[in-house]
């Protein structure tokens, strides 16, 4: 018996969690991550040596602070940090995101102080 495939509800995904700052893995393609994230506050100045950083704001407004200026991002807004570059995402007020990262990348940079991967 075959099963048919689904869609991914993430306005359904983002409702099962409430925490900040905790992505959760909704699906996996080519060895990446696609996750969704709720954020409030500022998040630690980071950089990922190795990989870029996709930023995808669903709801809300995220400014992705960087050494040399900030992106201000609302509803529909993309930004990729460039692999290497120090960088801050903060929220005034509660927004939720969907990233994208290659499987276990740690979100801080440094596997020693990532927050743990959910899968919903």
């Amino acid at each position: 018996m075959s099963s048919v495939p689904r869609g991914v509800d993430l306005i359904e995904k983002l409702g099962q969690f409430d925490e900040h700052w905790s992505p959760r893995t909704v699906a996996e393609f080519n060895g990446h991550d696609v996750m969704v994230v709720k954020v409030k506050g500022e998040f630690v100045w980071h950089k990922h040596d190795d990989t870029d950083d996709f930023f995808l704001v669903l709801k809300g407004r995220v400014t992705i602070r960087l050494r040399d200026g900030d992106v201000e991002l609302g509803p529909g807004g993309l930004f990729v940090v460039p692999a290497g570059v120090e960088h801050q995402p903060f929220a005034a007020e509660e927004a939720e995101l969907l990233l994208i990262e290659p499987s276990g990348t740690p979100n801080t940079g440094d596997a020693r102080t990532a927050a743990r991967r959910i899968i919903v």
